[in-house]
């Protein structure tokens, strides 16, 4: 990442009245959280299809096993790492208006951010498919599966998007609304390639916003619509600009 492209980028975030974080995977791969996608993700481990909600609704047996395996057995003992962290302090100086993001960890949040859409929803709380009640995961016990709902004893299932199944309305308004309003979009460990989440740096540039990329390789972004593409880790690359923002 050269020096001058930093500098440009660190001065567009200063001087941009409303800005927008989309992350995605490559954010949260170095606090030991394994993508979906790709050599080593969890697609390459697990069936996606045993994901889709209606085989899950007739066999959750079968199902909540490898959701405890890939997503409470595993994500539980993840931590934030310097990138959560360095937009929760671009938040705390004012210049970050919301993260939009796709992943369902909850570690924006456990590293002090405030405004945090989640696109594809969390694992941090579950739903009763019967009488539609909401609970926080950590109430819930796992040591029998399925878990049954406290109130009702219907079926509980994590409150992130499985296939089948649509992005929830408010979360969605909410995040176009955030990115038809920002002047700069800071894409951070995503290329976009899931729809209709990857859409949202588009709606930035066509109202004439910057784009800010940071990933560690090349994506559909990066020479296509992207102003500053600073490759890199999102540990290490993230903290440099908010750095040069603040500085």
């Amino acid at each position: 990442m050269s020096n001058h492209a930093l500098a440009n980028a660190a001065r567009v975030l200063r001087e941009s009245r409303c800005t927008l974080a989309f992350t995605g995977a490559g954010i949260s791969v170095e606090s030991g959280v394994p993508p979906f996608r790709g050599p080593g993700g969890v697609w390459a481990k697990y069936d996606p299809a045993k994901f889709e909600k209606a085989y899950f609704r007739r066999n959750p047996e079968e199902v909540w096993p490898l959701l405890k395996e890939i997503f409470y057995s595993r994500l539980v003992h993840a931590k934030p790492n310097p990138a959560h962290y360095a937009l929760a302090e671009l938040e705390r100086a004012g210049m970050l208006d919301g993260i939009v993001t796709q992943n369902i960890d909850g570690l924006h949040q456990e590293a002090g951010s405030l405004v945090v859409h989640e696109y594809h929803g969390s694992t941090r709380r579950m739903q009763c498919m019967k009488c539609r009640e909401f609970f926080d995961a950590s109430n819930i016990s796992l040591e029998k599966l399925p878990p049954p709902c406290p109130v009702c004893g219907g079926l509980l299932k994590p409150d992130f998007v499985f296939f089948g199944e649509g992005i929830p309305t408010d979360v969605h308004r909410a995040a176009t609304d955030l990115a038809g309003r920002a002047e700069v979009c800071l894409i951070v460990g995503t290329g976009g390639t899931v729809v209709p989440a990857g859409r949202i740096p588009y709606i930035v540039k066509n109202r004439g916003g910057v784009l800010i990329e940071i990933n560690l390789h090349d994506t559909s972004y990066s020479y296509t619509v992207s102003d500053y593409y600073l490759q890199g880790k999102a540990g290490t690359r993230l903290p440099e600009l908010v750095a040069a923002t603040l500085g």
